[in-house]
């Protein structure tokens, strides 16, 4: 079967956020991706409250949602939205595209949880890759100290640069 890509994985990983220690989309993004008004979107959750436990959805408090308006420049219509979006997790996703019914929703489903899939996998193998230089350290002496610490410095995220005080 060949697959059809709608978008590059790469916009699609740009809308992919952690919130709360879950990766998660918002439903804005889902509905843009989807073809639908997000209105349509949160009205389709409304009616199947039972396909969405707190794992697969749940509401941004008012924190959050400004964190996501600040952090995320294609959200910016949010900050005046008077209601608290909804994110959605990896299964969340599948079953919006189920609920919603929708040819459009049921090909982009397929790409965003494959995207979510390569997501884990890329962060697994980060893991395996820094727990083999924690085991590599165990094995040698201290003359390679200084390497492993090079390399663990390496394995860390950037740290945000911050802004200078003043003009």
């Amino acid at each position: 079967m060949k697959q059809t890509q709608l978008l590059p994985s790469e916009l699609i990983e740009r809308r992919i956020l952690l919130i709360r220690g879950q990766r998660v989309m918002i439903d804005a993004d889902l509905a843009m991706l989807y073809g639908v008004e997000t209105k349509r979107l949160k009205e389709q959750v409304k009616r199947n409250p039972g396909r969405f436990p707190s794992d697969f959805m749940f509401e941004l408090t008012a924190k959050e949602k400004g964190e996501v308006v600040a952090n995320c420049d294609h959200l910016r219509k949010l900050k005046y939205s008077s209601y608290l979006p909804l994110v959605f997790s990896e299964h969340g996703v599948l079953m919006l595209a189920n609920v919603l019914n929708n040819p459009r929703a049921v090909e982009m489903s397929v790409q965003i949880v494959r995207t979510f899939v390569r997501l884990r996998a890329l962060l697994a193998s980060h893991k395996a890759l820094a727990h083999q230089i924690e085991e590599m350290e165990k094995k040698y002496d201290s003359q390679f100290r200084v390497v492993f610490d090079t390399l663990r410095r390496l394995l860390e995220p950037p740290e945000k640069a911050k802004r200078p005080i003043g003009f």
